[in-house]
């Protein structure tokens, strides 16, 4: 796997302690942290997902904003998932942006939040996509 880019040892120690597979990547001037096979539950086109954050360069004391899966994903009840409609392209594919934000009820911590709360931030969102 590719490490274009040096990650804060948390996020690296966090990683590579799941069973995902990941790399860092620079995208044009923009880097990413790719993470294959992300699970997804019951109730999307696909159980399992790429998933891609952007990570600004002043991170982390500057947050992580959104999710982009590839592929993208759709309910199988025909619901549409709303601010999803965006494409970005990396490395020559079409990743779906899903436009999610942190609100000033749930902002960005700098020296506490990092990928791991991101990602849980990802899973809720996934799982509040089914319950309306």
């Amino acid at each position: 796997m590719r490490r274009q880019f040096i990650l804060p040892e948390e996020d690296i120690d966090y990683l590579e302690s799941t069973e995902y597979e990941w790399e860092t990547i620079i995208n044009g001037r923009l880097n990413w942290v790719i993470i294959y096979n992300y699970p997804v539950p019951e109730g999307y086109n696909h159980d399992k997902v790429n998933v891609a954050l952007r990570i600004n360069s002043g991170y982390p004391v500057s947050q992580i904003d959104m999710v982009y899966f590839n592929p993208s994903l759709q309910l199988t009840n025909g619901k549409v998932i709303g601010a999803s409609t965006v494409t970005q392209i990396i490395e020559n594919k079409n990743w779906q942006r899903w436009s999610r934000h942190r609100t000033g009820h749930n902002p960005w911590r700098s020296g506490v939040d990092d990928i791991s709360t991101h990602l849980q931030l990802v899973a809720y969102w996934i799982e509040r996509e089914l319950k309306k």
